[in-house]
């Protein structure tokens, strides 16, 4: 695994091949979370293209190189949220499976359809947790929330899961 915060620092300062390293840590994991979260692989792949494009351009704000990995995920963060608002103006039915990824390998069609009756809020918090393996300080971190609430968020989403699935 490369230095991140050896390539944060490097790409801050305009190095184009360190932005490239960090961005081949992370590429998995942002689209994972996108597509997850908007169940449209074309729509994840935007979120992820307008991700790199404002991270790469805004690289020289980022304040503390550590947190290059956490500072990614909110920019995501607010292009999901984005995109999930302009499902809910449209009214527009999202048609596209996010199950049809070959790196998604779902167990039923059980749990995939429990999965997709989840609101786009609680798929991303899911997401995180579950998919990516954040714990609930780094999701408050990237949602600008509390820890306490993430967890709490975490919890009734899971319970809902359990009560739906044993239906």
């Amino acid at each position: 695994m490369n230095n991140l915060s050896g390539d944060a620092e490097l790409a801050r300062k305009g190095d184009t091949a360190a932005f490239a390293r960090l961005y081949s840590q992370v590429y998995k994991d942002l689209y994972h979370i996108a597509l997850y979260s908007l169940r449209s692989s074309h729509d994840a792949c935007d979120a992820v293209s307008d991700t790199v494009m404002d991270a790469f351009c805004t690289i020289g704000k980022l304040k503390d190189q550590n947190a290059f990995r956490s500072w990614i995920m909110k920019i995501l963060y607010t292009k999901i949220k984005r995109r999930q608002k302009e499902y809910y103006k449209g009214g527009e039915e999202i048609n596209e499976n996010m199950f049809d990824s070959p790196d998604f390998d779902y167990l039923s069609v059980e749990v995939r359809e429990v999965l997709e009756k989840l609101d786009g809020e609680s798929r991303l918090l899911l997401s995180l947790s579950l998919t990516e393996g954040y714990t609930s300080a780094e999701i408050a971190d990237i949602c600008g929330s509390k820890p306490s609430t993430i967890r709490s968020k975490l919890s009734r989403i899971k319970q809902q899961l359990r009560i739906e699935l044993e239906e």
